[in-house]
Formats: C-alpha cells, structure tokens, sequence
C-alpha cells in the first residue's frame, strides 16, 4: 500500500470523551462510532440532550458515523420468547437514535459462544435453529435498518470459526447485515481457543466486512490495549484489509480513551494507515 490510498483510522469514543479528540476527528475527517447508546439507562431515558451535545461537539464532522448498539445481558438468538421481543425493542430504540444522528452503522454482537462451538457440531441441526432465533429476533430490526438506511455489523465476542457470523450475515440477503471484527476478541479466541490468527477472520469475511474494532491484546483476556501494547500481528492484519474493497471503518476501541491518539499513531508510524 501506498500512502496514497493507506486507510484512514477512526475511533470508537464515549461521550464523555468526544471533546478530547473532536479536532482530531475533523481534520481527518475520521469515521466515528459512538458508545453512548448500547446502556440499558441511556435507552431507557430522555437521550434528547445527549444526542444535541453530540450534533454540537460533531459541527463539521463528515466522516462516516455509526454507534454501537445494545448487547448487555443478552443474545440475539435467545431461546425465550420474552426476551427476543425485550431485544427486539432495544434494538429498534437504539435505530430510532441512529435517526436522529443520521448514523449509518450498528455494532451487534455474535450469539457464537465457545460451547456451541463444539457442541453444534455434534448436534447440527442446533445451528440452523440459532439462525431462525436470530431471525425472530431481528426480522423487524433489519427491515427498519434498511428503510433508515442502517447497516448492522455482527461483531465477533467469542467466535471461534469466522465463517459462523460470515454465514449468520449471509442468511439474511439483506445488503443492510455486514460482518464485524473485533481484533482484540478475535487474538483471544486464537491463543485462548484455538481459532485462527486474527487475519484469518479479515480474509474468512473478505468485502462482507464493513467495521472493525482495533484493539490490542495479549490472547488471555479482552484487553482493549492500544495498539503496539500487546502481541496481534497488524502487518498481518493490515496486509488483508488492503486486499478488501469493502473499504471498512477502521476504528480504535481502547480502555485508555484519553491516549486514543498514541495508538492510532503506532499504526501511522508502521506504515500502515494515516
């Protein structure tokens, strides 16, 4: 890659934080998701005022917005029927925020588990019921995604074949369900698991990836380091993004949100994105 057309890394950023890296995100133009809106509190109260503090603190930004949709205490593909329509409505909560910011992406979370992993295998069937779940659960969000014009990205949390939310997309033929990777959750499973090197997940999603979380870590645990503190290989992982046309958001999600700016710098300083 030449620097010419190295990709542009954005961030993923609380709201608390945003002021601290706005002019960084003007001046690249850089995309953005936002977590303010994945808690149980904020999509349960009056997000009226967040989202003017947010309109105002982004005056001028153009890059590409999305924000992360909820995920605590649940799956996608629940077995009750209760809690799939409790999901249901959190999610079309959080697309009715997406409105009003005219955010184009939502980051949800894989229903993969490391036990399904082998005991799907041994009960196949069980994998195509996991899909149905998640239908139930998502019919009605992906149709409201693609009147909004919306993209859901299913993010990897403890996938351990690639391929499992590469199918999981795929089987809704809607244009509006992409592929997430999360590089940090994607190193666990490989030392901690067994899945494959994180590149792996890039080329098993080729141009069905659209976002990717970067984060660094040491394969034990969800570290969220920034980039250059842990052991990923990002010649690696950038050397397949570069073969993708997909042209996904790059976007740092690190614990150590007021130093954002340092890990995306290690990235620049290998060469590898601006």
């Amino acid at each position: 890659m030449t620097l010419s057309n190295l990709p542009t890394l954005g961030a993923a950023i609380a709201h608390e934080n945003l002021g601290l890296h706005r002019d960084w995100l003007i001046e690249g133009q850089r995309d953005l998701e936002l977590q303010a809106f994945f808690k149980p509190e904020a999509l349960d109260g009056d997000f009226s005022d967040v989202i003017a503090a947010t309109k105002k603190t982004l005056d001028g930004h153009t890059g590409r917005l999305g924000i992360h949709g909820p995920f605590w205490g649940f799956s996608i593909a629940s077995h009750d029927p209760a809690i799939r329509r409790v999901v249901t409505d959190r999610f079309l909560t959080a697309l009715a925020v997406c409105e009003r910011l005219r955010a184009t992406q939502m980051v949800i979370h894989s229903p993969a588990t490391t036990w399904g992993y082998n005991n799907l295998q041994v009960f196949p069937d069980e994998a195509a019921k996991l899909i149905e779940r998640t239908h139930l659960t998502l019919r009605s969000v992906v149709k409201r995604a693609e009147d909004l014009g919306v993209t859901l990205v299913i993010e990897n949390i403890e996938d351990k074949n690639p391929m499992d939310r590469v199918r999981l997309a795929e089987s809704f033929s809607s244009p509006n369900v992409k592929v997430s990777l999360d590089t940090g959750h994607a190193h666990y499973a490989h030392v901690s698991t067994g899945g494959p090197p994180v590149d792996v997940h890039v080329i098993a999603a080729g141009n069905l990836l659209e976002h990717v979380h970067i984060q660094d870590a040491d394969g034990f645990a969800d570290r969220h380091w920034l980039p250059g503190e842990g052991t990923i290989n990002w010649i690696a992982v950038f050397r397949a993004l570069g073969k993708l046309s997909s042209n996904p958001r790059l976007v740092l999600e690190v614990r150590d949100q007021t130093n954002l700016q340092k890990g995306a710098r290690h990235l620049v300083e290998m060469g590898l994105a601006v």
